[in-house]
């Protein structure tokens, strides 16, 4: 194999383990990218490389930026009062494209593990109670997953938050448009138990 054939086989790999991609998906991105090598190929390169230089967490809530400070910490129309914790930032662009919270947000990049020797000081837990007081917050909005380490996690921030503040999390259950046959047993069970008044 050619030099060539070895870097095409190399990208076709690298492509391959890219979240939600296999090789068949990876063979076919690639081959559709060469046959426009000077259009979309070029200007994905350039982007690529310029993101990678210039891409950042905002030093206050660990959003992805370009700046030292995202647009979201910076917009004045934000209540401040109110902080949504997070364990990524795809959980955060997921809450954003709701447009539901007008708040802040606060990503701990992941959840704590024992088995992966992750603790409190490596999801920046002592920043976001800093913030907290440093920013008069009145509600802590705990959105994390709900597997055993986003549970343990959120759990673990609510004993460490002031005794006086309001902690809420997000509500679980059947999804909107949702068929209870299609569910699993732990999300029925869930939504039985944040049923609610009619």
């Amino acid at each position: 194999m050619s030099g060539g054939d070895a870097d095409i086989q190399a990208l076709i790999a690298a492509m391959a383990r890219l979240p939600g991609l296999g090789p068949r998906s990876a063979r076919r991105i690639v081959l559709w990218l060469l046959g426009r090598k000077s259009g979309q190929m070029a200007q994905l390169s350039a982007l690529m490389a310029r993101v990678a230089e210039t891409a950042r967490p905002c030093a206050r809530c660990g959003n992805v930026t370009e700046s030292e400070i995202c647009p979201i910490c910076l917009d004045p129309a934000r209540q401040s009062g109110e902080i949504c914790v997070v364990q990524d930032v795809a959980d955060l662009w997921a809450l954003e494209r709701g447009r539901a919270f007008r708040g802040r947000y606060h990503v701990l990049g992941g959840a704590l593990s024992a088995l992966d020797d992750i603790g409190p000081d490596d999801l920046g837990i002592p920043r976001l109670l800093t913030r907290i007081s440093e920013e008069g917050v009145t509600e802590v909005i705990l959105a994390l997953s709900a597997t055993v380490e986003g549970q343990t996690t959120a759990h673990y921030i609510a004993d460490a938050l002031p005794a006086n503040m309001t902690v809420t999390g997000l509500a679980q259950g059947v999804p909107i448009g949702g068929e209870l046959d299609y569910l699993d047993d732990g999300t029925i069970t869930a939504a039985l138990r944040a049923r609610r008044q009619f």
